[in-house]
């Protein structure tokens, strides 16, 4: 049954990762503390995650989305796929966004981790004193085509381990056709590490998570407003 598969594929994302998220908190942690800006990215449906981490109830208010309309199939399938080859876009992409420096956080999701756009983001973070956290699959990477120069994995600080099957379909198990797994578990990976940040600072005890909340809930517009006020000026897409 698919659940099971689902099942089995986010228990081994969690073992498999409890240090490496451990260490990626810790990353997130120092950003908060030099009140830098988490900065997320992805192509394709690497959005999804990308999504995720933007403007979500009991996410991360500091997270800034790099985001290009080429990149999203929603704007043109085949296009999208062809955008995230294309050498020289994440340079476009970054220097748009004017960052990010040493005092933020390069967050980077992609299931393959071998085409132009997420390496490049990673390398040019990793030049300018970003730390960088790649969300991909080990196994992915390893049997995709090298489309650039190295990978992701290669030019990231911290590596979290989705395990997707090259592929990304888990269904059947014996012949697997069906049902990709990449989104699930990029959604499993970040709040694993936003409860783990949580935790760190709560065990810090002097370092506040600015973390949305839900404006479907009473006082949720309102203990959003703070947040708007203070992440607006930097965060463009929050306007």
């Amino acid at each position: 049954m698919i659940v099971d598969l689902v099942t089995e594929a986010i228990r081994n994302a969690a073992t498999g990762n409890e240090e490496p998220v451990s260490q990626a908190a810790g990353l997130l942690l120092t950003t908060l503390t030099r009140d830098g800006l988490v900065y997320t990215a992805g192509a394709g449906h690497s959005l999804a995650a990308v999504a995720e981490t933007f403007y979500r109830a009991g996410g991360l208010a500091c997270v800034y989305p790099l985001y290009h309309p080429e990149l999203l199939p929603l704007h043109g399938a085949e296009a999208s796929t062809g955008a995230e080859r294309r050498p020289g876009l994440a340079a476009q992409v970054l220097a748009a966004a004017g960052g990010p420096g040493p005092d933020d956080l390069l967050v980077v999701f992609s299931n393959s981790g071998v085409n132009p756009y997420p390496v490049e983001l990673a390398r040019a973070a990793r030049q300018a004193g970003t730390p960088v956290i790649a969300v991909t699959s080990r196994t992915s990477v390893a049997a995709a085509p090298r489309r650039s120069e190295g990978t992701l994995i290669d030019a990231a600080s911290i590596v979290l381990d989705t395990g997707v099957r090259p592929g990304d379909a888990s269904f059947p198990a014996d012949n697997p056709r069906t049902a990709a797994l990449s989104t699930v578990l990029n959604a499993f990976l970040w709040n694993s590490l936003l409860a783990a940040l949580v935790s760190l600072a709560g065990e810090a005890g002097n370092v506040t998570v600015p973390l949305w909340r839900s404006s479907n809930v009473p006082g949720g517009d309102e203990a959003n407003a703070a947040l708007l006020a203070r992440y607006r000026p930097r965060v463009p897409a929050l306007a």
